[in-house]
C-alpha cells in the first residue's frame, strides 16, 4: 500500500492560484497503471476533487481559488494495495509567499545608495529585506519595514565612497508572515567619488650639500587613509618658516611616491595631499629644522641625554628583525627607517610610526633575506619635527663568513706553536657579525687530545683539538703541549652568529726537537764517553798521575795535613801510620835519614 504524503501544505503568491506540495512517504515498487495516484480535494465544501497529481518524490498540485479564503484540503495517494491521506487547513491570506522582487536599479550618492525594484505582487503588503554584501565579504542586512508597501525601494546609508558593493532583495507578507520570497538577482552598484579622509604617511631623507640640503620626501597610503576615488596627482608645497615667504609648489601624476626638493639651511614646513576629482585630502606635514654646527648638535644631544650615536646591533627572530629603544616622554611618536635593498640605489627607503607608549618593534618585509646587513634609523618626532635618536644594525638570519683568515706567521718551538692571522672584511658586505675565531690542532696520525682544548669531530670521524677566541680583535693565539719533533695540520677559521664554513684547507708545521733534551743527553753521555776515550788515550799518564804503584810523599793527600808537617816540608810520621808494606826506595837517601 502506499505512504502517507510527508510535508504537506499549500501557499499562494498572488491570491488566486493556491499551490500545494508534498513529499512522498516512500516507494511502493508499484510501476505504469499500479503506480499511486494523487487527489487533491475540499472537505468542508463536499466539492469534488480540485485537482490530481502522478509524481514521485516532490509533489505540487495548484487549482484557482475564487472568493475562498479559508480551506480545508486533502491529498488522498491510492493504489491497487490501499490508500493513504494528509490534511491541511488553512487561511489563503496566511499562506502568501510572494515572488521574488525583478527589474533593480539604483541612485547613488558618496555615502548613499537607494535602491529599487519591481514585484507581481500588487495590492499585496510586503515586507522587504535587503542583503548587502560588502568588500571586505561581511554581509549587511536591511529591513524596509517602515516604508510605505507602495514604495518599492530602501535607501542604504552609511557606505563608503567610490565602493563596490552587491545587494539583492527578498519579501514576505508584512501583515501575516509566511515566509520569505526567493533573492532577487543580485545587483552591482558603486557609490560616487567623495573628498579623500586622512592624511597621507610622509617621510623624508635629508642629504647635506653645499648651499644647502637635498630633501627626498616620500608618501605612501595607510590603511587609515581613503581615497575615495581615484587619486590622480599629489601636491609638494615647501615654505620656509622663519621670514614667511611665498610657498613653492609642485604636482606630480598619482605614479610618483617620492621626489627631490632643494632648499638652503633654514627651517621648512613641508606639506603633501592627495587630489582625486572631487577634492584634496587634509595636508601631512613635515617640520625640516635649521641645520645647526657641531656646537649645536651637541648640545642638543646633551639635552636629551644621547651622548653619542653608536650602532647597537640587533637580532633577527622568525617573525623579523627585533628592535628595542629607550623611550623619551617628549615625543609623541617614532619612526623607523631602513633600506629593503641596502647595496642598491635607490636603496627602496621605507618607514614605520609607532606611538608614544611604544619601545619596541618586529619589522618584517617580504624583501629580508639571509646574510644580508640592513641598518635601521630611530627618530623621535614632536609636532611634525623628527629627530635622529638612535641606529640599529642586524640580519635577519646571520650566515657564516665568506672569507678565511689567512695565517701570516708561524712561530714554533718544540712543544708549542703561535698562530698569527689576518682578515680582510668589509663589514657592510659580511654575511653576519663576526664573533671570534676557531683555532684548530691535530697531529697527521692520529687523534688530538692537547690539554685545554675541546674535541671537534669531522665529516670523516677524525678529531681536531679546537681552541675558541671570542674575541674578534684578536689575531694570534698560542697552542701548547704539543710533542716535538711531531707532524701537526693547523687551521683558523672565523665564525659569526651563523657559525663557520667546513674546515677545508689546513696548513702544515713540524715541531723540532728539544734542545733541553739535547743538553742533557751532550752532559750525560758525550762528555763522559770523551772523557773515557782521553783517560784510555793517556792511560798511563793518568796511572802515573791518579794511582802510582810507589806514592810519592809530595803527592800525598795525607801530608797536606798539619800535624804531619815538620816545617816547610811534608813529612811522614812513620809511628802515625801502620804500613802495608815497607820498601826501601833508595838506600842512600834512607841512610841519611
Amino acid at each position: 500500500p502506499p505512504y502517507t504524503p510527508k510535508d504537506f501544505s499549500c501557499q499562494t503568491q498572488d491570491m488566486r492560484i493556491v499551490t500545494c506540495t508534498w513529499k512522498e512517504g516512500g516507494h511502493t515498487y508499484l510501476y505504469g497503471e499500479n503506480s499511486p495516484q494523487y487527489t487533491v480535494s475540499e472537505t468542508s465544501s463536499q466539492k469534488m476533487t480540485l485537482c490530481r497529481a502522478s509524481c514521485s518524490e516532490q509533489c505540487s498540485c495548484s487549482w484557482d481559488i475564487g472568493q475562498q479564503k479559508i480551506w480545508n484540503v486533502t491529498v488522498t495517494v491510492e493504489n491497487p494495495l490501499g490508500k493513504k491521506t494528509a490534511t491541511d487547513v488553512f487561511d489563503v491570506n496566511h499562506r502568501i509567499y510572494p515572488t521574488a522582487p525583478f527589474q533593480m536599479w539604483e541612485k547613488c550618492t558618496d555615502t548613499e545608495v537607494t535602491l529599487h525594484w519591481n514585484h507581481e505582487n500588487n495590492g499585496i503588503e510586503l515586507f522587504c529585506q535587503t542583503e548587502l554584501l560588502q568588500p571586505d565579504g561581511k554581509v549587511q542586512l536591511h529591513n524596509s519595514s517602515g516604508v510605505p508597501w507602495r514604495h518599492r525601494r530602501v535607501t542604504l546609508r552609511g557606505l563608503q565612497p567610490h565602493t563596490e558593493y552587491t545587494a539583492r532583495v527578498r519579501c514576505a507578507a508584512a501583515r501575516h508572515f509566511w515566509r520569505w520570497s526567493e533573492w532577487s538577482q543580485p545587483r552591482t552598484i558603486r557609490t560616487e567619488e567623495g573628498t579623500p579622509s586622512g592624511k597621507l604617511d610622509i617621510w623624508r631623507e635629508i642629504t647635506p650639500v653645499v648651499g644647502g640640503r637635498n630633501i627626498t620626501l616620500f608618501w605612501k597610503q595607510t590603511p587609515s587613509f581613503r581615497a575615495n576615488g581615484r587619486i590622480f596627482s599629489y601636491e609638494v608645497t615647501w615654505q620656509k618658516i622663519e621670514d614667511g615667504s611665498k610657498p613653492e609648489n609642485i604636482s606630480f601624476s598619482s605614479a610618483y611616491n617620492s621626489t627631490r626638493i632643494f632648499i638652503d639651511n633654514h627651517s621648512y614646513r613641508i606639506s603633501i595631499m592627495a587630489k582625486n576629482n572631487v577634492n584634496f585630502s587634509l595636508p601631512s606635514v613635515l617640520i625640516i629644522s635649521r641645520a645647526t654646527d657641531n656646537s649645536r648638535k651637541i648640545l642638543f644631544c646633551s639635552f636629551l641625554g644621547i651622548e653619542e650615536l653608536k650602532e647597537g646591533q640587533v637580532n633577527g627572530t622568525d617573525d623579523g628583525i627585533f628592535i628595542s629603544w629607550k623611550p623619551r616622554s617628549i615625543y609623541d611618536s617614532y619612526i623607523i627607517d631602513w633600506c629593503n635593498f641596502p647595496k642598491l640605489q635607490p636603496c627602496d627607503l621605507q618607514w614605520k610610526r609607532f606611538g608614544p607608549n611604544t619601545s619596541s618593534a618586529v619589522i618584517n618585509s617580504a624583501t629580508f633575506v639571509p646574510g644580508v646587513r640592513y641598518k635601521f634609523h630611530i627618530y623621535g618626532s614632536v609636532a611634525n619635527r623628527a629627530s635622529l635618536l638612535e641606529k640599529k644594525t642586524g640580519y635577519l638570519r646571520e650566515l657564516p663568513p665568506r672569507l678565511d683568515p689567512i695565517i701570516e706567521k708561524v712561530d714554533l718551538t718544540y712543544n708549542s706553536v703561535t698562530l698569527s692571522w689576518d682578515l680582510h672584511l668589509t663589514n657592510e658586505s659580511e654575511p653576519g657579525f663576526l664573533r671570534g675565531y676557531h683555532v684548530y690542532v691535530s697531529p697527521i696520525q692520529e687523534n688530538c687530545n692537547l690539554k685545554g682544548s675541546k674535541k671537534h669531530i669531522l665529516s670523516d670521524d677524525s678529531e681536531l683539538c679546537k681552541y675558541t677566541i671570542n674575541n674578534p680583535e684578536e689575531k694570534s693565539y698560542t697552542v701548547e703541549h704539543l710533542m716535538s719533533n711531531t707532524k701537526y695540520k693547523v687551521a683558523v677559521k672565523a665564525f659569526t652568529g651563523g657559525g663557520e664554513t667546513p674546515i677545508i684547507n689546513f696548513r702544515y708545521i713540524d715541531t723540532p726537537y728539544n734542545s733541553n733534551m739535547l743538553y742533557f743527553v751532550f752532559l750525560v753521555v758525550i762528555i763522559p764517553i770523551l772523557v773515557a776515550a782521553v783517560c784510555h788515550w793517556k792511560m798511563k799518564w793518568v796511572k802515573e798521575c791518579c794511582c802510582p804503584v810507589i806514592p810519592s810523599p809530595n803527592k800525598s793527600k795525607v801530608l797536606s795535613f798539619k800535624e804531619f808537617k815538620i816545617g816547610p816540608e811534608k813529612v811522614l810520621k812513620i809511628s802515625d801510620c801502620v804500613p802495608d808494606v815497607l820498601t826501601m826506595d833508595n838506600k842512600a837517601e834512607a841512610q841519611k835519614l
